[in-house]
């Protein structure tokens, strides 16, 4: 059995426990072992945290220590996988640009607030993180990131007109990505800024895929 280690902290705003309840609980359902913790002391052994398969971190902005950031990059280099979603992983650790790296991207907007829009799966890729999912709506923060070229995108939203950033109006913004890190696998969701957002079966879906491909 594939084993995950969980573990929140950092803002509360985006519902860090509960979005870490949700994400573990449909891991679990997929089989795996998953263990939750709320310290970013759970990454101060790097021997444990290489035990692991899969490591899904949730701590928007909050701090890692060296040795912290060094047991969990060498855990997933040396290919232990990782997985997170909106700011918890997209916005965590905000001066470690190695950590903004290894994720793919960092979070740096979102114009208007909680705003409606589309998530546009890339289905012609023939990923199967998304397969079998359609297009869907979303009413939540939709996040504008600046984002490593070497992700492979599996989804997008178009950014709408929003008065405070006209001059985003029609950008195309990656939603959901994987990449590599050394030998570890990278998943990453821009969706998912609160645990009611976990509710839109498509949402959660693609977490949970995403999750899986990311193991080791």
């Amino acid at each position: 059995m594939k084993r995950a280690l969980f573990a929140w902290g950092g803002w509360d705003g985006h519902e860090p426990e509960q979005t870490t309840e949700k994400a573990s609980a449909a891991l679990a359902q997929a089989g795996f072992e998953v263990v939750v913790k709320d310290t970013m002391a759970a990454f101060d052994d790097v021997d444990e945290v290489k035990s692991f398969d899969l490591i899904v971190p949730c701590f928007t902005m909050a701090e890692i220590s060296p040795t912290q950031w060094s047991a969990m990059s060498r855990a997933v280099r040396s290919g232990v996988g990782f997985a997170g979603w909106h700011g918890g992983a997209g916005d965590a650790f905000r001066t470690n640009t190695d950590y903004q790296f290894m994720v793919g991207g960092q979070w740096v907007a979102h114009p208007g607030g909680i705003v409606d829009y589309e998530v546009k799966l890339l289905s012609y890729t023939g990923d199967p993180i998304i397969e079998g999912i359609e297009d869907f709506k979303m009413r939540s923060e939709q996040y504008y990131m600046h984002v490593d070229p070497s992700n492979e995108t599996l989804a997008v939203s178009i950014l709408g007109h929003q008065d405070e950033a006209p001059w985003i109006k029609g950008c195309i913004m990656p939603a959901v990505w994987k990449r590599k890190y050394g030998e570890g696998r990278v998943f990453y969701s821009s969706l998912g800024h609160c645990a009611s957002d976990f509710d839109v079966p498509e949402v959660l879906e693609i977490l949970k895929r995403g999750m899986v491909w990311a193991a080791r």
